[in-house]
């Protein structure tokens, strides 16, 4: 489906061609009886420099859709088109590697384009600077707080100079402050990069206080339900009233849903 007209500075221009376009898009798992259908025929799309937040119930398909746009996994049916855009993704979980240092994490996502070990590391350095990680690239990730794992985990991600970030619940596991904090930043790069963004949360005021959009899917199978544009200005507060106040019509949407389904 095509996104409503955002506010200004959002990112999306009207006829702008998408970062990613899925049209009709299903996947099934499994054959016969015990066969899944886990998201159906959904059509989404997000302009370069737009930041789309994707909501639903647990085992809605919204992972899935992440991995079918990485192309982690393929449609059963329909299409998704991503151009010649470099794509990176963030998961949950940091899943750095213990054994390297922060730097050395980093600087695997810089392997592949062919740079030699100094380049690699003025460039894992500059990435650090840029999510505030700066004196810390010798450390390893068990020295590392959860929040700065995550910080060297999207240091990683821009290091593949990515023009579309997925990022599945990137910040589900951090406590309330350390997710403020890291809201901050993700803005900021996201404005600076001008990063078009696909980001799957269950916190709703998370939602609403990053998102240009607020996507939401029924529960299984998946389908666009809503789509909500979100025109407050930025920056944004989580505690804000008028963040609070969006947040809880789509949580009531939401609600009415999980209900409907009794789950």
């Amino acid at each position: 489906m095509t996104a409503p007209t955002q506010e200004l500075g959002s990112g999306r221009t009207d006829g702008q061609r998408p970062a990613v376009r899925l049209d009709a898009v299903s996947k099934v798992y499994g054959r016969g009886a015990s066969s899944l259908l886990a998201l159906d025929k959904v059509s989404l799309d997000a302009a370069q420099g737009e930041f789309v937040c994707l909501l639903g119930a647990s085992g809605c398909g919204k992972s899935t859709l992440l991995n079918l746009v990485a192309g982690l996994d393929r449609p059963t049916t329909g299409t998704i088109e991503t151009g010649e855009r470099k794509i990176a993704m963030m998961f949950q979980e940091p899943a750095l590697f213990p054994w390297l240092t922060v730097s050395g994490n980093i600087e695997l996502a810089l392997r592949v384009q062919g740079l030699d070990r100094t380049a690699r590391r003025a460039r894992a350095a500059e990435l650090l600077d840029v999510v505030h990680l700066g004196g810390f690239a010798k450390k390893r990730p068990h020295e590392l707080s959860g929040g700065m794992r995550q910080r060297v985990s999207l240091a990683r991600a821009l290091a593949q100079e990515a023009d579309l970030l997925l990022m599945d619940e990137p910040f589900g596991a951090l406590d309330a402050m350390t997710r403020d904090l890291l809201h901050d930043e993700l803005e900021r790069i996201w404005r600076e990069r001008n990063l078009a963004v696909l980001f799957v949360t269950h916190n709703v005021r998370e939602a609403v206080r990053l998102g240009d959009r607020v996507v939401l899917l029924s529960s299984r199978p998946g389908q666009v339900i809503e789509d909500y544009p979100v025109r407050l200005p930025r920056p944004r507060r989580t505690e804000s009233a008028e963040v609070a106040e969006l947040a809880g019509r789509i949580t009531e949407r939401l609600k009415e849903e999980v209900s409907r389904h009794g789950r």
